[in-house]
């Protein structure tokens, strides 16, 4: 029986002052119609992403995907709602167990390396362990090298390494502690389309082969054919999703939300009806590499 590794329920998150403590330019309270008041980037979602499954999160620029995968991975606590890990429920822990269980149970894979230059990559794989102040196995190191075809760069520094094989081991890093969910924000999205291939293909066998589940937010419909299924976000909320299907089904639901015209940002956005989508698989072509900036919230 498969269970969920993350479950989010009635999850909402809100920016912004409160109304009666904000002015405008002109030193007048704002009233509560003004959209500068909050910015709502998520509105009642309810999600779960199962264990051992490869999740793609797309949608426009603003539609709350990257917060979304910041509360689902306790970087922010929602407004309100619940996110729950395996059992645990994330939105009432402390912040010191919050940032154990990061430690301990979750891995981030970003589109910025964030290797440390001075260090080896067996030395940045091995980081996340020698913070927490745990003993440092020699064999899982090399163990999670291996996994990502670098064994042989293991004492090579960052400036050594091409983009992709230092976006490897990133992931060897965020591999080491043996992570229940591994969430990816943009992973490919700073690579060229052979080795963004290269590492869509290494999270993909991960999660056929061990088990591992993964959730990754994409704006390319490429990397988003290589997950299992695609939920798609406007305005903070989910907007349907589509399950084992290709690029092309991918690429035309994408066009279709983006030319929609955007709401007004509010404190609770109008609703959308949720669209059903009939699966039609594709084989996967080599991934894009564009990407568009996406300033918080997202």
């Amino acid at each position: 029986m498969t269970t969920d590794a993350i479950s989010l329920r009635s999850v909402s998150r809100t920016y912004g002052r409160a109304y009666g403590r904000t002015h405008n330019r002109n030193n007048r309270r704002a009233s509560p119609d003004d959209p500068t008041l909050t910015v709502t980037a998520l509105h009642d979602v309810t999600l779960a992403f199962p264990r051992g499954t490869f999740t793609a999160v797309m949608g426009p620029s603003g539609s709350g995907k990257s917060t979304l995968l910041q509360c689902a991975a306790g970087l922010d606590r929602p407004t309100s709602g619940s996110v729950t890990m395996s059992g645990t429920e994330l939105t009432t822990l402390s912040e010191t167990k919050l940032t154990l269980l990061r430690r301990e149970r979750i891995g981030f894979v970003f589109q910025a390396f964030n290797l440390l230059p001075s260090l080896t990559a067996e030395q940045n794989v091995a980081l996340p362990l020698r913070l927490a102040g745990r003993r440092v196995p020699k064999a899982r190191i090399r163990e999670v090298l291996q996994q990502v075809g670098l064994a042989e760069r293991a004492r090579h520094r960052p400036t050594e390494l091409s983009g992709g094989q230092q976006q490897r081991v990133a992931l060897a890093r965020a591999l080491v502690t043996r992570p229940e969910v591994l969430f990816g924000d943009e992973p490919t999205g700073a690579l060229d389309s052979q080795t963004g291939r290269d590492v869509l293909t290494l999270l993909r066998t991960m999660v056929d082969r061990e088990g591992q589940t993964v959730v990754m937010v994409t704006h390319d419909p490429v990397a988003a054919s290589y997950a299992d299924r695609v939920i798609f976000l406007v305005d903070g909320q989910v907007n349907g999703e589509l399950v084992e299907v290709g690029t092309n089904d991918i690429a035309t639901h994408m066009a279709t939300l983006e030319a929609a015209p955007p709401a007004r940002p509010t404190v609770t956005p109008a609703s959308r009806p949720m669209p059903h989508a009939t699966p039609h698989p594709t084989p996967h072509p080599a991934p894009g590499t564009g990407t568009r900036p996406e300033g918080r919230p997202c």
